[in-house]
């Protein structure tokens, strides 16, 4: 008999990763964690049930997503292109501008 999954979260930098794995440690050897991810809070057991749909339609695959994005799971993902503006502000620019007062 087939064991059941479950499916399992973590964000170890700039990518959140899932997987539907039978068991804990068969989801940390997937991510090729180190450490116990679970005991030191850094990954959880999922309710979400996107990401479990996601999961569960690729079993034993790690799916990635940009971090702190509603982004789709997917097999691949790549980092978002727009991270809010574009480039210094006009306060930022003045202020690197301005010269010390002489002595």
């Amino acid at each position: 008999m087939a064991r059941k999954l479950k499916t399992y979260r973590t964000s170890p930098g700039f990518f959140d990763l899932a997987i539907a794995a039978p068991s804990i440690k068969a989801a940390l050897e997937a991510w090729g964690a180190d450490s116990n991810l679970f005991r030191q809070g850094a990954a959880k057991e999922s309710d979400d049930p996107d990401v479990i749909a996601a999961t569960m339609a690729k079993p034993g695959v790690v799916l990635r997503r940009p971090v702190g994005t509603d982004l789709p799971f997917g097999e691949h993902a790549e980092l978002p292109t727009d991270l809010g503006g574009g480039g210094p502000t006009k306060a930022a620019r003045k202020s690197k501008g301005a010269k010390a007062a002489p002595a």
